[in-house]
């Protein structure tokens, strides 16, 4: 394998730069001295602000955008070796490195390396274990994937020794990472065109906790079926955190929501009750992952003071049950959730919200997941009032003919739901101004461009 000598920084190039990850690392290695180039299928804010810094960035993929100028090439696990880049780049015998490998690299930097990993809330709960580093003064470098106000973007980068990022299980990426603390939110079925079954994935991250160091820490949901199973092995501290789960190291007591369905909660620490803590985003969920928060910032000795001010400023990330505006007397709301335990949760959020009619505007991310997962996307999407359907988003997979939205439409109707089919996001914006009342909360969901719908509803 290649390694990136930090000393002497060299010419990388990024195929597919303006991606979430990649962009941030990307804007790291710049920062570090590091000559990037890149490329991307179009312009977006994000690749403007990599140009502002100094980047260079292509639009298009094309082998010509290889050179023997180039020194590594880092890629994602989305390019395919038909990539006119990738193959000219092994063609030339540039070395190449996948993104997870070159962030692992990155995170041997820091003696303080904390990965959030589970199948759901990464992004959120590294957003929040941000906040804490921050309102702490411990100046992080932060990686995360989505925008958060508090950095005023994906990535941060901080002059201390700690470093905080996701860690994804896709194709095993995270067992690419070095951390020195493991976060394990929970564990689930997902990304099947992967992953063989659930044992599989348990499997996977029982190697992610195996590769934290003997100094290092793996904070673990003790809410996770056989939670235990995967942290047996681990020869480093395990901290447990949960909500059913009374007998784990942190758990909540006296838990509430608000007028707009924000939580509080008593934390109990070790069977001793603590203070009580406030946070500003929805979601029973949420509470649970403020307890891994909880449990970081014991291991950091953060005091509680610091803690309680970290979560209350913490107003959640971009697409994460995001407040987009009001049309109309009616509410939109923009949320990522793509699997159903997600859409579950954030449903179960929306009940605790003021709403008339809770719409939901949904589109399926990928066929494999919309496939294995059919029935328990009815089962979630039903707790709705009314859903609208479109087209499954493809993202990385080509279409195999066998599983569309109107099957999950019929699932749906089979459950007495309201619901409308429309394949295109001008039919679906016209249905919503022609339907939605005074009062009525509309939430667009999904990890696709859904989020188009509501924004152009707020422009019109």
């Amino acid at each position: 394998m290649y390694n990136i000598n930090f000393e002497h920084p060299c010419r990388i190039h990024f195929i597919g730069i303006g991606g979430i990850s990649m962009s941030g690392f990307a804007e790291l290695l710049h920062s570090m001295g590091f000559t990037i180039t890149g490329s991307d299928r179009s312009e977006t804010r994000i690749t403007k602000h990599l140009e502002e810094l100094g980047i260079q960035v292509v639009y298009g993929q094309d082998e010509k955008n290889i050179t023997d100028h180039i020194d590594l090439v880092v890629y994602t696990a989305a390019i395919h070796p038909s990539n006119p880049e990738y193959r000219r780049a092994s063609d030339m015998g540039i070395p190449m490195m996948e993104r997870a490998a070159m962030v692992g690299q990155v995170m041997k930097n820091y003696p303080s390396a904390i990965a959030v990993s589970g199948t759901h809330g990464k992004t959120t709960t590294t957003s929040m274990a941000s906040h804490l580093f921050l309102q702490a003064g411990l100046d992080p470098t932060i990686s995360v994937g989505g925008i958060l106000d508090a950095i005023g973007g994906n990535i941060r980068i901080g002059s201390s020794g700690h470093f905080i990022t996701e860690a994804c299980e896709y194709t095993n990426s995270f067992l690419k990472f070095y951390p020195t603390v493991g976060i394990i939110l929970n564990i689930e079925e997902d990304h099947m065109d992967f992953f063989k079954d659930i044992d599989d994935i348990r499997h996977s991250f029982t190697e992610f906790a195996n590769i934290l160091p003997e100094n290092g820490t793996l904070i673990i949901n003790a809410d996770i079926n056989a939670y235990d199973d995967i942290a047996k092995n681990t020869s480093c501290q395990v901290l447990t955190y949960g909500l059913d789960n009374t007998s784990a190291d942190f758990t909540a007591d006296n838990i509430s929501f608000g007028e707009m369905g924000h939580g509080s909660f008593d934390v109990i620490r070790n069977g001793e009750r603590g203070p009580r803590f406030q946070l500003s985003v929805v979601g029973r969920h949420n509470v649970s992952n403020a307890l891994a928060c909880l449990a970081l910032a014991s291991l950091y000795h953060i005091d509680d003071e610091t803690v309680r001010q970290a979560l209350l400023a913490f107003h959640g990330t971009e697409r994460r049950f995001e407040y987009k505006g009001e049309r109309n007397g009616f509410t939109i709301i923009d949320d990522y959730a793509h699997h159903p335990t997600e859409i579950s949760a954030t449903l179960e959020a929306a009940a605790n919200y003021p709403h008339k009619n809770l719409w939901v505007a949904f589109q399926p991310h990928t066929y494999t997941r919309t496939r294995a997962f059919l029935k328990d996307f009815a089962r979630s999407l039903s707790q709705a009032d009314k859903v609208i359907l479109t087209d499954i988003y493809a993202a990385r997979e080509q279409d195999p003919g066998d599983i569309s939205s109107q099957m999950l439409e019929d699932e749906l109707k089979k459950l007495g739901k309201e619901v409308y089919y429309f394949s295109d996001f001008k039919d679906i914006e016209k249905f919503i101004l022609k339907n939605l009342v005074n009062g009525d909360l509309l939430i667009t969901m999904g990890a696709g461009n859904i989020v188009d719908i509501g924004e152009n509803i707020l422009k019109s």
